[in-house]
């Protein structure tokens, strides 16, 4: 009887020990069938959950994703504020050009299903087109390797003033991008596909944010960020086609800065 009652013991100890872990908002979003096993594959590089916790967005929110393309993370947070929050996708303005308008439609019908994704809302952005959302009206805006197109657009500060008006006071831009060594020329931000952190904060303080914090969640130290075909050279692109393929897969995706930045309340 004594041992039968130490047993029980033990394991109740051991119950204790480990409660059980509470899911995340974006876990069953993640897990969806809707996610192809490619894209699930790209979570390793990603790090979807870490970063969407690091930004802060909640089930409840107003979420801006800016050029959302072809929907990657849209599978992701679109579920996840569904009935509860509203998902807006700032896609391409598709008066731009047919291959813009197509890559919109394109969008449009792959996340039609309400029941899924939820009612998503579609608004243009790009060059001259900034109005991605009813001003004060968004409590996240978010980015993902976006920065340096806007950069070579040249309208990377338009955008930011964009992302400063959309959002309520107290709002949080989160930024994700594929990130320049500070003591590499300020050209290569023009063609490389990287980005200094020093000048994406620029941009978004001279727009009125003040920075939060930055996350390590997206680094690689794998990446050296010196290829003749810029950041389109590693995965998913592989820009040298078979050439050197084994030797860019192992380094994986690009080194990326994770930046939280908040519109101040006054």
């Amino acid at each position: 009887m004594i041992r039968t009652l130490a047993v029980v013991s033990a394991l109740a100890v051991a119950t204790i020990a480990a409660p059980a872990i509470a899911a995340g908002p974006f876990d069953a979003a993640l897990a969806g069938p809707w996610r192809s096993d490619a894209n699930k594959a790209r979570d390793q590089y990603r790090h979807p959950a870490e970063t969407l916790k690091f930004f802060g967005i909640k089930p409840t929110d107003t979420v801006v994703e800016i050029w959302p393309s072809g929907g990657w993370y849209t599978e992701v947070i679109a579920p996840a504020l569904k009935g509860k929050g509203q998902y807006i996708a700032a896609h391409n303005n598709p008066l731009a050009s047919m291959g813009a308008a197509k890559s919109v439609e394109t969008f449009k019908t792959k996340f039609a299903d309400k029941t899924v994704f939820g009612d998503i809302k579609v608004t243009p952005f790009g060059k001259d087109a900034y109005d991605i959302a009813a001003p004060g009206s968004a409590d996240v805006v978010v980015s993902f390797r976006n920065v340096h197109n806007w950069h070579m657009g040249g309208f990377d500060q338009a955008a930011f003033d964009a992302f400063f008006k959309a959002l309520k006071p107290g709002g949080t831009l989160g930024i994700v991008e594929h990130r320049l060594p500070e003591d590499r020329p300020d050209a290569a931000m023009k063609t490389s596909g990287y980005m200094k952190v020093s000048y994406v904060k620029m941009l978004a303080e001279k727009a009125g944010f003040k920075f939060v914090g930055a996350s390590e969640v997206n680094a690689n130290a794998k990446d050296t960020k010196d290829y003749p075909k810029g950041v389109w050279t590693l995965p998913p692109n592989y820009a040298e086609g078979d050439t050197d393929r084994a030797k860019y897969a192992a380094i994986g995706e690009s080194d990326r800065m994770t930046l939280k930045f908040v519109k101040p309340k006054q």
